[in-house]
């Protein structure tokens, strides 16, 4: 499975697993009640939805671009740091609003989430790759 199928498939799985775990934190690790908690869950992912296109199509094109398409560990961590480094940007704002917080109180709620989508980012593209294969722009070209 290839380009823009990938990305929908991609983006629709992680999402759905995402809201899920947000949810279940935000209500019982955090303590805001669960229709909030679903709220903020939605509004985030619906955010990260539309820039998980975007960096993936971004992302794809530079490692199609790079002298080894292996994804490493490094170039793993890379994506996951770049995508929730864009996204911590665009999320902190979207949180203290909708919360009724601080900047710093949901700067600080949003590293929690980072720390956890940190990992999460990581082990899902591991499974996702193992399940449906390397997109093309991670495939060795073929030589000929």
């Amino acid at each position: 499975m290839q380009g823009f199928k990938r990305r929908v498939v991609y983006a629709t799985l992680y999402e759905l697993l995402a809201i899920a775990f947000t949810t279940f934190g935000l209500t019982f690790i955090v303590g805001h009640g669960g229709v909030e908690s679903a709220a903020v869950s939605v509004m985030a992912s619906v955010i990260a939805f539309i820039w998980n296109f975007i960096f993936n199509a971004l992302f794809e094109r530079w490692e199609a671009k790079q002298a080894s398409r292996e994804r490493t560990v490094a170039r793993r961590m890379a994506h996951a740091v770049g995508f929730e480094g864009g996204l911590v940007v665009m999320l902190v704002p979207v949180l203290a609003w909708y919360l009724g917080i601080s900047l710093w109180e949901a700067f600080v709620l949003d590293l929690g989430l980072l720390i956890f989508f940190m990992f999460y980012t990581y082990a899902f593209n591991l499974a996702f790759d193992k399940i449906f294969g390397l997109p093309a722009s991670a495939q060795t070209a073929v030589q000929g």
